[in-house]
């Protein structure tokens, strides 16, 4: 370790002791069905959302948690797995996970790391840089994580605790909780989907931008890509710096979607009063940010474009797909396209049924469809799929009472988006999207613990000075 980045870490502690308000414990842990201490918020997710909640926690003296990744340590999330861009798309000044501590955002890291003149040059975060940040900064706060850690189901337990069944090196065992926030960023509520012209094909010749794809098989091949998104783009350009002999990016709409809208609403009042407005307002901004769908810089296209045998096909929706010998023939309205390999970029679906730790609950999640019907013209069957949240990012029930335990499970990833914007998935939104979600999960274990803080403070007795009275003479002569 470097000199420069042992004083950052000296210099964080000292921060942290400075704004250590206040100090007292005030939870106390609930005893599980197994004898032991139940966890007040175990946090399924260990990426750069799951960190920053238990940071977030842990400023809020609420330290009995723990964070859990189905990962191995350090590949968590995205971005040494099947994040396929060489740097992040967020301006470099964007801070998140840091919580607006300046001596532990990702250019005080880096400048200890690399220097101050290499911060200056920098145009954006490589993304090996960002997953080495977050692990650095996950160490350094001291976060209580267990890796390899797979949650398989939620269920209720007695007394107001949740029981969560996990899976680690093959062991199966049962962690009880008062809350459980699912921090699982893109995949949180649902698949990367295979639209359903493709569905037929074999697997062999079909994935997602989220598979383990082996790109150097693809050398000489031609590689069809759906969608125009950026990560679409990405896994172009992996295609062709693979080698690939062909590769074509269809696009569905007429002319390719250049506007970044994430970049409008980073703001303040955006970010953090989303949620507050009404579902009319709520609905009508983020439809219209979803449907435009994110945008990709200038970086982005070029990667792809540097390449001669690169094609983009605009207003090219696939409206078939069928096997031919070894190829695959895509229908499009701008005529047929022969590809060995295709690859889907075309977002995420929501689907609780298929997410195995929900089974006892999915069938009473609320999703948008069901609270809000919105005008003929503003209609989207993907969107009403997204779930309908509390304002402190746990589940609503369908049926009331039929499953009232999951208003304490807590979704801050992807599906999170209709009810708060930008939030379990954008580095943009974490230092207003994060204390939301902190305040909502205190506040919940406040009120359910509002009795015995009413005993405690009935027996507050601690005198906090001692009074001497003088002894009074005796006055007048007998």
């Amino acid at each position: 370790m470097s000199e420069a980045l042992t004083q950052l870490e000296t210099d964080i502690r000292v921060d942290l002791a400075r704004i250590a308000h206040p100090g007292a414990a005030w939870l106390e842990a609930k005893t599980g069905p197994d004898g032991k201490p139940a966890l007040d918020v175990l946090i399924v997710g260990a990426g750069q959302s799951g960190i920053a909640i238990g940071f977030g926690l842990l400023r809020s003296r609420v330290s009995n948690i723990l964070l859990i990744d189905k990962a191995e340590e350090g590949k968590e999330g995205p971005w040494l797995t099947y994040a396929r861009m060489p740097t992040l798309r967020s301006p470099k000044d964007y801070t998140g996970p840091d919580l607006d501590i300046p001596s532990l955002t990702y250019q005080s890291w880096h400048e200890a790391r690399f220097g101050k003149e290499s911060w200056q040059a920098l145009d954006l975060i490589p993304r090996a840089h960002w997953a080495a940040y977050l692990l650095w900064l996950r160490r350094t706060i001291a976060l209580p994580v267990r890796n390899g850690c797979e949650l398989l189901e939620i269920a209720p337990a007695s007394d107001g605790l949740l029981a969560a069944r996990v899976k680690r090196a093959g062991e199966v065992e049962t962690l009880y909780a008062r809350k459980i926030v699912l921090a699982t960023g893109q995949e949180g509520m649902g698949g990367w989907m295979i639209p359903e012209q493709l569905a037929h094909l074999p697997a062999s010749s079909v994935a997602t931008v989220a598979d383990d794809i082996d790109f150097e098989s693809l050398r000489g091949k031609r590689v069809a890509v759906i969608g125009a998104g950026a990560s679409a783009f990405d896994n172009a350009a992996t295609a062709l710096e693979a080698g690939a002999a062909e590769v074509h990016l269809l696009c569905r709409r007429a002319q390719i979607q250049v506007i970044q809208p994430y970049r409008w609403l980073t703001f303040r009042g955006f970010l953090r009063h989303l949620s507050d407005l009404d579902d009319t307002w709520r609905w009508r901004f983020m439809r219209k940010i979803l449907e435009m769908r994110e945008g990709f810089p200038q970086p982005t296209y070029d990667r792809c474009a540097r390449h001669a045998n690169f094609t983009l096909h605009e207003g090219a929706p696939v409206e078939a797909a069928r096997k031919t010998g070894e190829a695959i023939e895509l229908e499009t309205p701008r005529g047929a396209i022969t590809a060995d390999f295709v690859i889907c970029g075309t977002g995420i679906d929501m689907n609780f049924a298929g997410r195995g730790e929900l089974a006892k609950c999915a069938g009473n999640i609320a999703t948008w469809a069901d609270r809000y019907q919105p005008p003929e013209d503003e209609r989207n069957e993907r969107l009403g799929r997204f779930p309908y949240l509390a304002d402190d990012y746990a589940f609503t029930e369908l049926v009331p009472g039929k499953t009232p335990w999951i208003s304490d499970i807590h979704l801050f990833a992807i599906a999170s988006t209709m009810s708060f914007g930008p939030s379990g998935s954008s580095i943009n939104a974490m230092t207003t999207a994060v204390p939301k979600l902190v305040h909502g999960l205190t506040r919940g274990l406040f009120r359910a613990d509002i009795a015995r803080h009413w005993a405690s403070l009935s027996a507050y007795d601690a005198p906090q000075a001692v009074v001497k009275r003088p002894a009074r003479k005796m006055g007048g002569s007998l």
